[in-house]
């Protein structure tokens, strides 16, 4: 049986994408960087889930394709990059690319240990870090970085910079070599594998200037070690022996299906797909045989860091553009990551060569309970009925270097959808001088200055709210003057809809509860009278901080407004763009496709949700930050005929317990 359209490629497909692209160059070194599945063009996909769910024959299927990013090098060692789409039925590329040389592509990991070996091999970097006078129970850890946006007047090169840290050598390889900050940042020139320059940076603080003189003497001598690996952990921090085991039990097994990519849950219907540079997408989503989105996913995210002495202002990257969070998605372990009963999905990865293999638990599945799902008690007579919410969780966890996000797409029962982000790993940190404090940071270890920077995240929406063809409507309450003919009391408060009838973005507005809707002006709630819809209220975040003119902002035009509201397009999934790796500016982003002032009125549109953490970093944030907790909710609006989750039975989790059994279970006199 052919693999569904939506279904991400296996290793054998994979390996068909390399073959056929390697027969299409035979006079060419070819070096792979990305092999994944193509999505159809979504008329022609479409048209087959229209089939699909209407029961229809689907024997007419859709192309299947894969996507090949790939850099090819001529006998004069003449590099070029270059983008190849292959039907793999047919055993042809359909569609060949050569990138324009302004844009970089994606890095690699094979880029990332080239680094560490030119370090070694440089005699300049070396001889830097002998001055130094790193003590011998240490050795030098680089850890490799974008290079951030180019500068106007450096030339279009591909670099890559180091930052440096020392690891004591305790003989555990995970001892925390983050607490040891080296004051070097190599840089490299990624064609020629050799270090072009090391940049010393300055580890003054307050009154010091932006290019104060590197600390040179002895200078890890007021570090300190600050370990997270348990084995390593002493005194006070050792694990704790008081904690009782809290367990998830599902002794008849899980309430969802899996079939392929095919997820059923409590009325919903949806596909799971995984890519190198989203990670986990949704697709095809449905509720009660309703269609509700047609794909969601994380667009883009980037961290631009806030120390504005040189080189830090390079210190931004875009962890979805840059280097693909698929590309860097944990394989996740069971009773860790997930907890319950877990459906695990693989994902497929490539060498420079082309050769794949499974990397497996990208994305989890799981069942959760999270309080309290709907609850009224009659007072009269104290009769209570109460739901638990359950949710469906399709969870999947990236590294990036430093940093660890979590990224989860939760299903409930009352047919909203929450996408939850958390933030953790250990905050990005320089050297500082002893017993000197930064405008720049804070202070969270001796040593360790961990630097002001901020997270802006992006996420696609593409509603299918009952049809492909939706409007969209921003939802404001206001107040009204006190007046004899509307409002003589002063208790009204107005509702203004206003219809968004071209492409333009929109800021999150608390002061006035601005709510995005996303609604089917030809389908009519029966109760209400109103266009069936749903709604998100757009996150009240501060947004990109770095001035308009800088390079920062420049390459993110995306972080700077809270929504934006554009036409579909085909291959238009990126908010910042194709190609962020050193960019100078955001192409292609969501600030080109607004511009083409596209009209929106019951079209098929699509709606970008954008939010930001500003990180001013605390102590408590060391060595290891808690998780930094963001959510936002797509819920129906007009969409049912009541509460859909009316019918979620009350339930008593029989394994529960009363910590003092001398008293008596509420639940028994009565409560339900």
């Amino acid at each position: 049986m052919a693999p569904h359209p939506l279904t991400a490629l296996s290793v054998q497909e994979t390996e068909i994408v390399r073959d056929v692209v390697l027969k299409a160059n035979p006079s060419m070194v070819v070096l792979f960087r990305e092999i994944f599945l193509h999505e159809p063009p979504k008329a022609q996909l479409q048209a087959f889930l229209e089939c699909e769910h209407s029961g229809q024959d689907v024997s007419n299927k859709v192309p299947r394709q894969g996507w090949a990013l790939f850099d090819l090098i001529d006998g004069s060692k003449n590099m070029s990059y270059c983008e190849s789409v292959v039907d793999i039925d047919e055993g042809k590329v359909v569609l060949h690319e050569v990138v324009d040389v302004k844009h970089q592509p994606t890095l690699t990991l094979d880029e990332f240990d080239n680094l560490i070996q030119a370090c070694k091999a440089s005699k300049e970097f070396q001889d830097d870090v002998a001055a130094l006078n790193i003590p011998d129970d240490f050795e030098l850890v680089v850890e490799p970085w974008p290079y951030g946006g180019l500068d106007l007047d450096e030339p279009s090169l591909r670099y890559f910079q180091g930052l440096c840290f020392a690891q004591r050598k305790t003989g555990n390889p995970d001892s925390n070599f983050y607490a040891f900050p080296i004051p070097l940042i190599p840089v490299m020139d990624a064609v020629t594998k050799k270090i072009v320059r090391v940049d010393k940076l300055p580890t003054g603080g307050i009154g010091d200037g932006l290019r104060e003189k590197t600390h040179g003497e002895n200078i890890l001598a007021h570090c300190v070690d600050s370990e997270y690996i348990p084995e390593l952990l002493t005194g006070k921090q050792k694990p704790r022996e008081d904690i009782m085991p809290l367990s998830v039990i599902q002794p008849n097994g899980p309430s969802y299906t899996v079939q392929d990519s095919l997820v059923e849950w409590q009325n919903w219907r949806f596909r799971v797909g995984f890519n190198p540079r989203e990670g986990a997408t949704i697709h095809d989503v449905w509720y009660d045989n309703r269609s509700v989105l047609y794909r969601l996913s994380v667009s883009e995210m980037t961290v631009p860091y806030a120390d504005p002495r040189y080189p830090f202002h390079r210190k931004q990257a875009f962890d979805f553009g840059d280097g693909g969070a698929g590309n860097c998605a944990n394989n996740l372990s069971l009773g860790c990551d997930c907890l319950g009963v877990i459906k695990y999905f693989d994902g497929v990865v490539i060498n420079s060569k082309g050769e794949a293999k499974v990397s497996p638990n990208v994305v989890c599945l799981h069942e959760q309970d999270n309080g309290i799902g709907w609850k009224h008690t009659n007072w009269r007579t104290q009769r209570a009925v109460v739901t638990r919410n359950r949710e469906l969780v399709v969870q999947f966890i990236i590294t990036l270097a430093n940093y660890e996000y979590i990224f989860a797409y939760k299903f409930d029962q009352s047919g909203g959808i929450s996408i939850e982000t958390r933030a953790t790993g250990v905050v990005s940190v320089v050297n500082i001088d002893p017993g000197k404090t930064s405008a720049y940071g804070n202070v969270v270890s001796p040593g360790a200055l961990a630097q002001n920077h901020q997270h802006i995240f992006a996420f696609r929406v593409d509603p299918a709210i009952d049809g492909p063809r939706n409007t969209i409507i921003c939802e404001e309450s206001h107040p009204v003057p006190m007046n004899p003919a509307t409002n003589p009391a002063g208790n009204m408060y107005e509702v203004r809809q206003d219809v968004i009838k071209t492409s333009q973005w929109l800021d999150a507005a608390p002061q006035h509860n601005r709510t995005i809707k996303m609604v089917n002006t030809s389908k009519k709630n029966r109760i209400s009278g109103k266009p069936v819809g749903y709604k998100f209220t757009p996150t009240a975040s501060q947004l990109l901080l770095a001035d308009p003119a800088s390079i920062q902002a420049r390459r993110a035009q995306f972080a700077t407004h809270h929504v934006w509201l554009t036409k579909y397009k085909d291959g238009e999934l990126y908010a910042g763009g194709r190609y962020t790796m050193q960019s100078r500016n955001e192409v292609d982003g969501v600030a080109d496709a607004i511009a083409r002032k596209d009209e929106l009125e019951n079209e098929d549109v699509v709606i970008w949700n954008v939010f930001g953490l500003t990180h001013n970093p605390r102590v408590e944030d060391w060595p290891v930050m808690p998780v930094e907790v963001h959510e936002w909710h797509i819920r129906p609006a007009d969409f049912f005929e009541a509460n859909p989750s009316i019918n979620v039975p009350s339930s008593r989790d029989l394994a529960s317990k009363l910590a003092d059994r001398s008293k008596e279970d509420c639940c028994s006199t009565g409560g339900s």
